[in-house]
């Protein structure tokens, strides 16, 4: 609790703007779908066969996984993209179900006697409907609209992976750095903000119910929850169209290269936008042909093979000319390498090594029909993945490997939960974990040199950005990032002050 309580103390700043910013996608999320939802509900509760397709529509849409749905967005012109915008129509369409739901329930259980009341006293159905059955299915519209809301809390946390900011942001870096710290940091006022606003909703579900008895009960809870929007409204304010987007994907290393990134952009007197984390390579790759970042640090093998799909070659200077002239085709700017190469590491635990005298991949496989295997998501698909290495190494392991997150993989192997992964060679937790990395005789995967891309059009308008991004050229050994990534992973060191203090040599 105290290393929970430190960490709040010395990210208040960070952690006020992510609150801020979950609040305000929530919240408008929820307006939004109100303003759909509630029109629909008494359209559908005044035509009966027009209540159960849209309640079956809305119910699909609810069974599709939350993350699957920013996957689906994402390409999809307007509505989609890297960033809120995907976030809130995702949140949006999360909400519409509930709140359609009570709204016909609520009209729906209106005493007849009373509508034929209003009826007998000449009231139109536009009066009947503001002034009779409204007010009476209000209770149950706002029921609705609590489930919206807090089912929007939650989901709005995933809404990270696509750099929609919030609370997530911190859930997704500690999962990253295996750090229960950062991930309560995140997890536990996004628990709290839910039962906050389920109890603000509750009180204001109430005050309706009751009307005159419950008016102070309504006006505070009403109270509340404008001033929290007011505040988060306030605090979540982005920085303006001038910043430089900086991008990473969601790995510690990526993690710590973006903020190498920003704060060397930074000192070069240029204002910086953070969307960090945000998941995998064709997230990052599609965020800067789209525009929605402007810069982010790519390896060369993984741009030829899972980005452009060509073939695997082993040759470096190859590579990086080959990716380079296929990033200006497509309007962006592959600037010189950082200076080290981040091939994939085929790990092992090292007191297996040691009794069983593995050296190389080669030795693996002849252990391979006893072991058990464990991947991140990319590599078992990437044409430079693990169907080639099986095929090249003739690796015979008894069950399909175990396809998880790629830093939780480590500490699978570590626990002795699979027996063989593929990690990064720069990985910190090799070192803090005991691992040990197999030689790759047969030279399968090619070099994974380190590169910023960046949209040429951003450096166009900079020109102060292309100084500033390579004065990292050349700068970052593997020595050196395997020492950040140690930093960070194992010794649970702030993220931006491995970074600071990196730049601060570098001077």
């Amino acid at each position: 609790m105290s290393r929970l309580i430190g960490f709040w103390a010395t990210h208040i700043d960070e952690l006020m703007r992510l609150i801020a910013q979950h609040v305000l996608l929530v919240a408008a999320s929820t307006a939004i779908a109100c303003a759909i939802a509630i029109p629909l509900g008494i359209f559908a509760a005044r035509r009966p066969a027009l209540a159960s397709p849209l309640t079956v529509a809305a119910n699909i849409v609810q069974t599709i996984p939350s993350l699957a749905m920013f996957g689906f967005l994402l390409p999809v012109p307007l509505l989609g993209g890297v960033g809120p915008r995907a976030a809130l129509v995702v949140l949006i369409l999360y909400g519409l179900l509930p709140i359609l739901r009570t709204t016909i329930a609520g009209l729906r259980s209106i005493d007849r006697s009373i509508v034929e009341a209003a009826d007998a006293m000449g009231m139109t159905a536009g009066e009947r409907l503001r002034l009779v059955e409204l007010p009476l299915a209000l209770p149950s519209i706002i029921a609705g609209v609590r489930v919206a809301a807090v089912v929007g809390v939650g989901s709005a946390t995933i809404a990270a992976a696509i750099g929609a900011g919030g609370l997530g942001e911190y859930i997704y870096r500690g999962l990253s750095m295996v750090d229960t710290t950062v991930i309560l940091a995140g997890a536990v006022p996004a628990a709290i903000l839910a039962l906050m606003v389920d109890g603000l909703l509750l009180a204001l579900e109430r005050g309706l119910s009751r009307r005159r008895r419950d008016r102070p009960v309504l006006a505070a809870a009403a109270t509340l929850m404008l001033a929290l929007i007011l505040a988060a409204t306030a605090r979540a304010a982005r920085p303006g169209e001038g910043a430089i987007v900086v991008g990473s994907k969601n790995f510690t290393e990526q993690l710590i290269l973006g903020e190498l990134l920003a704060q060397a952009i930074e000192r070069a007197g240029l204002p910086v936008e953070r969307r960090l984390n945000l998941g995998g390579t064709l997230i990052c790759d599609r965020a800067t042909l789209t525009g929605d970042i402007d810069a982010y640090v790519e390896y060369t093998g993984t741009a030829l093979t899972a980005v452009f799909h060509r073939g695997v070659d082993n040759d470096s200077a190859r590579v990086f000319d080959a990716v380079r002239q296929e990033y200006a085709r497509t309007g962006r700017t592959l600037l010189p390498g950082l200076g080290f190469n981040n091939t994939f590491a085929i790990l092992v635990r090292a007191a297996d090594a040691r009794a069983r005298g593995l050296r190389t991949i080669d030795d693996a496989a002849r252990e391979s029909p006893r072991w058990r295997a464990g991947f991140g998501y990319e590599f078992m698909e990437r044409p430079d993945g693990y169907p080639g290495l099986a095929k090249t190494y003739d690796l015979r392991f008894p069950q399909t490997p175990r396809v998880m997150d790629l830093t939780l993989s480590y500490r699978a192997l570590a626990s002795g939960q699979v027996d063989l992964i593929a990690g990064d060679s720069t990985a910190g937790l090799i070192k803090g974990l005991d691992l040990v990395q197999l030689e790759d005789t047969r030279h399968y995967f090619p070099p994974y040199d380190a590169a910023v891309v960046a949209r040429a059009e951003t450096l166009h308008r900079y020109p102060a950005l292309r100084s500033a991004v390579e004065v990292l050229s050349g700068r970052v050994s593997t020595d050196d990032m395997r020492a950040m990534n140690y930093a960070a992973d194992v010794e649970h060191r702030d993220i931006r002050s491995i970074a600071a203090a990196f730049l601060a040599r570098t001077r």
